[in-house]
């Protein structure tokens, strides 16, 4: 896949092996309008950084692919299984997904841990080879505890 130089990339936080799966299954991931970036309708790159969760592949940027489209939708409709869960009807942005391609090599965490979104640009997303390749001085960082990860 060709990523442009001025593509919007979307660093995302990918904790639980069940979102993952859905991701490749089902080719969309979800994020909770009550706390996405403001850019998060018109980015055209999804890029996942593991947690401790993947083992291996923790605390790295392995896997991305391009946004193809979007949608709101609540949480009770984007997981039938869950209806009963405490954010059921909270309004979530649906990211329809393209194909999921392969991060090589794959972008280190570093002295980065706790990440909740990067926003960045293609060009940064392509030459980085650690997170904080990715963050734009200008404050495009955000940063979470993960225990703050919960509402995911």
């Amino acid at each position: 896949m060709l990523i442009y130089p001025d593509d919007r990339v979307l660093v995302v936080v990918m904790n639980n092996q069940a979102d993952w799966q859905r991701v490749l299954d089902e080719g969309w991931y979800r994020i909770p309008v009550k706390h996405a970036p403001e850019a998060v309708p018109n980015i055209d790159i999804l890029a996942f950084y593991f947690t401790r969760a993947f083992a291996d592949n923790r605390w790295a940027v392995h896997y991305y692919a391009r946004v193809t489209g979007h949608e709101l939708a609540t949480r009770r409709d984007l997981i039938p299984a869950e209806t009963n869960h405490p954010r059921a009807g909270a309004w979530y942005y649906k990211l329809q997904l393209g194909p999921i391609q392969h991060k090589i090599p794959p972008i280190l965490a570093g002295r980065w841990k706790r990440i909740t979104f990067i926003l960045t640009t293609g060009d940064r997303f392509e030459a980085a080879e650690e997170i904080g390749d990715l963050f734009d001085r200008s404050g495009q960082f955000v940063t979470l505890k993960e225990e703050q990860l919960a509402w995911w």
